[in-house]
């Protein structure tokens, strides 16, 4: 595929925004079930592309799932079970901000799971997602591909940007320490669950604006949709039958007006 160049960032996410517009409009009328898998190293922009992804999409039907560690029940559960139950129904797109594939690589690395479990992990998973395709779930999965320097300038970023420090934890720290390991359990995962029926699709994500716009452009290639936009809609006049008189403006609680009209540039 030819590269694009001279491109406006921002003039054409808005251009492929506006195509999952027309996507998630189509999934709706078609009945689809679409679950999206984003995975990959730590700090290597898969936040960032499903804010992009989920920006202008309807929230009722475009989700993103970003599970905590199990709970004590939940560790009992069949592995699978709790990502089960955010599984998309019909109409609906899933963003899974990581996923099943937890025990391939930290749970693996980290020693979160028995060796037993992780292996039964790697001979099941392939066989799960059979079955969701079965099912006639749209499943794509997604590696995010980062750099040991561009992670580490971004881990540095973070101990220095207040607003992002929350993204930086005792784990992302010790998943660097140990990135020699993560990267044999990337390849393991990778023999066991890239296969013909549910691809692994690798993204290099050292440019995160590329990597965005990569992705996204990806997602519309893999589903064949139509525009089923609807028509403009004609905003009625008010109703003037039945007016209203509004209740004293000093009888209410507004909040102060740090910012008005007149602050902007």
């Amino acid at each position: 595929m030819e590269h694009k160049t001279n491109v406006n960032y921002n003039k054409e996410l808005i251009r492929l925004q506006r195509e999952l517009v027309k996507l998630q409009f189509w999934v709706k009328e078609k009945g689809l079930k679409v679950a999206i898998i984003f995975e990959g190293r730590d700090a290597a922009g898969k936040g960032g592309a499903i804010k992009r992804i989920s920006q202008a999409l309807n929230p009722r039907f475009c989700k993103v799932v970003a599970l905590d560690k199990p709970n004590d029940r939940e560790v009992t559960q069949w592995y699978f079970q709790r990502y089960a139950s955010h599984l998309p129904a019909a109409g609906e797109i899933i963003l899974f901000d990581r996923s099943w594939y937890n025990r391939a690589g930290v749970e693996k690395v980290m020693g979160f799971c028995t060796e037993k479990e992780y292996q039964e992990f790697l001979h099941s998973c392939p066989e799960f997602e059979d079955m969701l395709i079965r099912s006639g779930i749209i499943l794509i999965k997604y590696w995010f591909s980062v750099s040991p320097e561009k992670q580490k300038e971004r881990f540095e970023e973070r101990t220095q940007t207040p607003r992002k420090r929350w993204k930086l934890s005792g784990m992302d720290l010790q998943g660097r320490e140990k990135w020699h390991e993560y990267s044999k359990a990337k390849d393991v995962m990778f023999a066991h669950t890239d296969t013909a029926n549910s691809p692994w699709n690798v993204i290099d994500a050292d440019h995160k604006k590329s990597a965005r716009l990569n992705c996204i452009t990806h997602i519309l290639s893999q589903i064949e949709y139509e525009n089923v936009l609807p028509n403009p809609i004609e905003i009625p006049d008010i109703d003037s039958k039945n007016p209203y008189a509004r209740t004293p403006i000093d009888e209410q609680k507004f909040v102060p007006k740090v910012y008005t009209k007149g602050s902007f540039e």
